[in-house]
């Protein structure tokens, strides 16, 4: 039986302005945190929220005139940061949905977010069965990360910035940006060139709306713009603002209202499968009989295939089976740990003494 062609849902575009994501990166000390933080007492925008990443400012910058943001606790970890920005964003939502003022959020910086990241994906690679053989036969070792293991570190960062770009608010993530020598295609420095190097993924300009500039002997400039309100050359210099502050970038510049809410951006899945996942793990934080629910609650979904459904309940199942019967991980201190350590510590010290045997200028094959 064929399956029925689906019927075309269609609208007329509504020409609003949508809410920026405004990437402002440049040099230290040149006044990138300042200019955000005069933004969140704008009177056009609702609560500001910000979430500082690896810097010192937040607190005292709620001394600058204007000012007017809560600070966001997190633990500094990968997946509170995560949870926290999805709070910010489910409050957007709310806030967009109520007709209210936009929410805004800073993110300070997005550069030592990517840099926590890269740390993550050296230390796993140090970690990994390769890294450790490595490190044993030369603790300074350069380890290099395989593509996986980036692949991971950039699948993370793409999270972040996915709730950044769908954000029904306004979103200003401040990075950090310096002059670097120039090299060419094989990595060679060009003489007498300069080139400008922002400091995280390389794709953050892709998601920014707006890019500005800032240095401490220069006004701010605009690299690039997505907008049809103003332009910034193609191909030629950044543009020069003497006078910038945020609130004349949004409002005047851009064009945006606080009168025309823009669309919702949906989220893209991959298949409906995905938007249960984590409200199984939720429900397996309150119990199986929360899992038991949330199992009915599949079943109901009509919006699921079959195939779906299945795999909603295998992973209800594991999250089941995994609160029945923990995994149970090794004592460190414990008598059986212990006696295992020794033997692997004889093992190497043969397979070390017979080396030495074979090669008794100490001198080893890569």
């Amino acid at each position: 039986m064929n399956n029925p062609t689906p019927k075309l849902r269609t609208r007329k575009p509504t020409g609003v302005i949508p809410w920026p994501t405004i990437l402002i990166e440049g040099e230290e000390k040149s006044g990138k945190s300042h200019e955000a933080a005069a933004f969140t007492g704008c009177e056009l925008t609702g609560q500001a929220y910000w979430i500082e990443l690896g810097e010192d400012t937040a607190d005292e910058y709620a001394n600058v005139p204007g000012a007017d943001y809560l600070l966001i606790d997190h633990t500094g970890t990968y997946r509170d940061i995560l949870g926290q920005i999805e709070a910010v964003h489910a409050e957007a939502k709310r806030a967009a949905a109520a007709k209210e003022k936009p929410v805004v959020l800073v993110i300070d910086s997005g550069s030592m977010l990517w840099r926590m990241l890269v740390n993550w994906t050296n230390e796993r690679a140090r970690r990994s069965r390769k890294g450790q053989a490595a490190l044993r036969k030369d603790p300074d070792a350069e380890v290099k990360p395989s593509m996986n293991l980036w692949n991971d570190a950039a699948e993370r960062w793409q999270r972040v910035m996915y709730l950044v770009r769908t954000m029904p608010g306004i979103v200003i993530l401040l990075a950090r940006g310096k002059e670097v020598a120039a090299v060419d295609g094989n990595g060679d420095p060009i003489p007498n060139t300069k080139d400008w190097r922002v400091e995280a993924h390389k794709s953050l300009a892709f998601d920014a709306t707006v890019w500005v500039r800032m240095r401490r002997e220069e006004p701010p400039h605009i690299v690039g713009a997505r907008s049809l309100k103003f332009q910034v050359p193609r191909g030629g210099q950044p543009k020069p603002m003497p006078d910038f502050s945020i609130e004349k970038l949004v409002f005047g510049l851009m064009g945006c209202s606080i009168h025309n809410q823009p669309q919702p951006t949906p989220e893209l899945t991959g298949d409906l499968a995905q938007v249960w996942m984590p409200k199984v793990h939720e429900a397996a934080r309150h119990g199986v009989e929360k899992l038991k629910a949330l199992w009915r609650d599949v079943e109901a979904d009509e919006d699921l295939s079959r195939d779906e459904v299945l795999v909603v309940r295998s992973a209800i199942e594991r999250a089941a089976a995994e609160l029945k019967t923990p995994r149970k991980f090794s004592d460190p201190t414990s008598d059986d740990v212990a006696r295992l350590r020794s033997a692997a510590a004889q093992q190497q010290d043969q397979e070390v003494e017979g080396a030495f045997a074979e090669h008794p200028d100490g001198e080893f094959a890569a």
